[in-house]
């Protein structure tokens, strides 16, 4: 069997009103990307469970939108404006530009076995390029001559340069360094700095939650991989504030949270994840422990989502910088205490990608190749598709559409052969197909047929919708 290539996704996205190329008309902006009817589907759909699993079910969560454009001195005091960087090195022949670090994975995982090498004979403590030093990159890639991933020539590089990767904008009528401001790298300082808002106006005693899902933008260095980096996506954040000496049993029961969503709700594949533990040498200075949940695309294990705990790290930042305190009381108990917070983060659209991945399925016969989107059909961006045999029969077809409407996401489709259409909604992942024909209409049923098994069953029109709720459930 074949395996999926990346080209094989990309394809079908762009063919399947999936995804669009950004500006494409203008010669496209780089890696940039647009959803199309049933890409936006697709992604409100994923968008909507992970709010269903961890807002609606949850008796002590808060769903919460904040503003792009935040006070610059948020970014100060939790250490974007001077940390939030990647190690940026050009090679001297082309001026291409590329990070470090990255160049360093690919070296890593060239080597297979024989990477352990480097921790001896460089003193690294671990293979993770990005927790090593500028100095300690630049040594490794000069006497392991790294080449230029385009075209394999011998290296030339320049020194590795910090890059930071927020988008700076100016407010006002100036365009001067005291005007600028930053577009959010993140969406979770939002939270940290309205604590007290929200501890005020909730009325929530910790242990709490809060949730926000929104844009945030990256300058990245080296955006590639179709929509898995890019520099504007959407982000899935909790900060769930706890007591400090639970953090660690917290993030533990995080762990298993995000697994059962992946697996039971967006029908992921077990044998595609895998939970990396971030060593000690190699946490954030804010982490007590980080855990990364990796998934298998076709150009490797890349990481789809981390669960963190960032400690009391961010609440004691914004008191030091705004002179504010964003402690908590528990009257209760009658003591003051700055909150720990667990932070599960997921990128939504790496989220998506990922569904697509998963889902996408070839099957082979003698005679022909089929290929379809399996997915959950409450992720598909068609519920329910309705096909009358010809077209001419419309007049009884566009009824059912209305019927079937009122609680179903449906598309209408007149054109083409029946087969040739079918093969349509299932590239699109579409879970029911309904065919109309003038005999079983007459008898007061429609045909349904099943994406998987492209099997077929008689249904009666009064009952169509509840039978559809049935197979939903």
């Amino acid at each position: 069997m074949k395996p999926i290539e990346m080209n094989d996704i990309v394809n079908l996205a762009k063919n399947r009103w999936f995804v669009y190329a950004w500006s494409e008309i203008y010669g496209w902006l780089a890696n940039s990307w647009d959803y199309g009817p049933y890409g936006a589907r697709m992604k409100e759909n994923i968008k909507n469970l992970w709010i269903k699993e961890f807002v609606q079910k949850k008796d002590d969560m808060m769903l919460l939108d904040s503003a792009i454009l935040m006070n610059p001195q948020v970014w100060v005091a939790s250490g974007h404006v001077w940390g939030f960087s990647d190690p940026l090195i050009d090679d001297k022949n082309t001026n291409e530009r590329f990070r470090a670090d990255k160049l360093l994975e690919d070296l890593i995982n060239n080597l297979w076995d024989n990477a352990n090498i480097l921790i001896e004979k460089y003193g690294v403590t671990n293979l993770i390029p990005e927790s090593w030093s500028v100095e300690k990159q630049k040594e490794v890639m000069v006497w392991e001559k790294v080449k230029n991933p385009n075209n394999w020539k011998e290296w030339n590089w320049t020194d590795i340069k910090k890059f930071n990767l927020m988008f700076k904008t100016f407010q006002w009528v100036t365009d001067d360094s005291s005007a600028t401001i930053f577009m959010r790298p993140e969406t979770a300082q939002w939270i940290f700095v309205n604590f007290q808002n929200i501890v005020r106006t909730s009325r929530r005693k910790i242990p709490f939650w809060v949730a926000q899902v929104w844009k945030a933008f990256r300058n990245e260095i080296t955006p590639g991989n179709f929509i898995f980096r890019t520099r504007e996506f959407e982000q899935m954040e909790i900060e769930y504030f706890c007591e400090p000496g639970k953090d660690l049993e917290t993030h533990a029961e995080w762990k298993e949270n995000c697994r059962i969503f992946l697996i039971e709700t967006l029908w992921l594949k077990e044998e595609s994840l895998r939970f990396r533990d971030h060593d000690k040498d190699e946490l954030s200075h804010y982490s007590n422990a980080t855990t990364d949940v990796e998934f298998k695309f076709p150009f490797g294990w890349w990481e789809l989502r981390g669960i963190a705990d960032r400690t009391d790290f961010d609440l004691k930042a914004h008191m030091r910088e705004s002179k504010v305190d964003l402690s908590y009381f528990d009257p209760v108990n009658n003591r003051k205490f700055i909150p720990y917070v667990i932070e599960p983060s997921v990128w939504l659209t790496r989220l998506f990608l990922a569904t697509l991945v998963d889902a996408y399925t070839i099957e082979w016969d003698w005679e022909d190749t089929r290929t379809y989107l399996k997915l959950d059909p409450k992720i598909a961006p068609i519920t329910v598709w309705i096909l009358p045999v010809v077209k001419k029969i419309s007049d009884i077809a566009k009824p059912i559409f209305k019927q079937l409407s009122e609680d179903f996401v449906c598309e209408y489709d007149d054109v083409g052969s029946v087969g040739k259409r079918y093969a349509r909604f299932d590239e699109i992942g579409t879970p029911f197909c309904i065919t109309i024909d003038s005999e079983n209409y007459d008898a007061w049923n429609v045909t349904i047929r099943y994406r998987d098994t492209m099997e077929q069953e008689l249904v009666e029109i009064s009952k169509l919708n509840e039978f559809i709720r049935g197979k939903l459930k």
